[in-house]
């Protein structure tokens, strides 16, 4: 896929809404070869995909190993609307919490004294944390209006061409 055609993939109005959300679900092969997915909070830059974890955390030795991932970010909604990233995870070690970790957990209702509360024991948990930054190098929005999974585009290109023979 082309860099423009990723770029206008994610700047439709949808997969913006999608990339404003708190929660993508990161696809990853683990160190013994077997597919995970983890539910992780993120931030989007306008550029890549940044999410965070603990220095220890499992996740980080398999994608040391195997750095391709793919993201899913949807609604609970039907139609679902869904936005499909695949990239390369870049690992970057940091002191202290990252800016996109407090921006990640941003939409979460609290009150100002639970957010300093929570922001508080965030920092005495974390001497540092790994960001996890994805640039898309793949992308595709499934919104069941405009557009479909590509099985679904398809059967239905087929069809189409079935009916005109």
């Amino acid at each position: 896929m082309q860099p423009s055609e990723i770029t206008e993939v994610l700047n439709r109005p949808i997969s913006q809404e999608l990339l404003a959300r708190d929660l993508t679900r990161l696809a990853y092969v683990a160190k013994d070869g077997t597919p995970r997915v983890v539910p992780i909070g993120f931030a989007w830059n306008g550029s890549e995909v940044v999410m965070c974890t603990p220095k220890n955390a499992p996740k980080l030795p398999a994608l040391r190993h195997n750095p391709m991932v793919a993201l899913t970010i949807d609604t609970e909604v039907h139609p679902p609307k869904i936005l499909l990233i695949r990239g390369r995870a870049e690992l970057d070690v940091v002191e202290g919490i990252p800016d996109e970790f407090l921006q990640a957990n941003s939409t979460y209702t609290m009150t100002p004294e639970q957010r300093v509360e929570w922001e508080a024991g965030v920092r005495s948990l974390y001497d540092g944390m790994v960001r996890i930054v994805v640039t898309p190098t793949w992308a595709k929005l499934i919104d069941f209006e405009t557009t479909l999974p590509s099985a679904v585009e398809e059967l239905i290109r087929q069809r189409d061409e079935r009916q005109r023979a």
